[in-house]
């Protein structure tokens, strides 16, 4: 059973790091192309999301992936910032890792809600988190379940939604979010 658990692990890593093509404008095209599904779904999970997000100065939304092997886990991810008033788009990866019991992998979208724009340009810049997650995913195809409601932070409202997956999970973890070099 753990061999099977990580040979999928690790294709569900491997494919989130790969998601967006081999150039930058297939990169930015595939990315745009998660946006806008990402937001589809959230605005399906949670109605009305969809006019605070848009409302807001800005958000980001990243498809991310997540391994949890006994004592470690790791995370990989990509994905934009959008700046609602200037219309600007800032790319970006995301690289995870923590400790904590769990086992499991789990693809899964993100957004972020910047309700100023001080909290946005903090992530850009900045782009650190740091926390405590403990959760159950079990999701296939359309079977399972995914979590929608928001939680706020600060000025930051954070909707997740898990793609594909297996994992139970406590970890403690630090996240890192920084500008993609090649797409800005």
């Amino acid at each position: 059973m753990p061999k099977y658990i990580i040979i999928i692990s690790t294709l569900v890593l491997l494919s989130a790091c790969s998601a967006t093509g081999s150039t930058p404008a297939e990169q930015k095209s595939s990315i745009a192309k998660m946006n806008k599904q990402v937001l589809a779904d959230i605005n399906k999970a949670t109605p009305g999301a969809l006019t605070r997000i848009k409302s807001a100065p800005g958000y980001a939304t990243f498809s991310n992936a997540q391994v949890n092997l006994f004592l470690i886990s790791a995370g990989t991810g990509f994905g934009v910032v959008h700046n609602n008033s200037t219309g600007a788009k800032t790319y970006m990866d995301m690289y995870e890792g923590g400790i904590g019991i769990g086992l499991g992998a789990k693809d899964f979208r993100v957004v972020f809600v910047f309700h100023t724009t001080d909290a946005m340009d903090s992530f850009i810049n900045d782009g650190w988190s740091f926390g405590a997650e403990a959760d159950a995913a079990a999701k296939a195809n359309d079977k399972g379940g995914e979590v929608g409601a928001g939680v706020t932070i600060g000025d930051i409202t954070v909707y997740q939604l898990t793609e594909n997956g297996l994992a139970l999970q406590a970890t403690l973890k630090g996240t890192k979010y920084l500008k993609n070099a090649e797409l800005n």
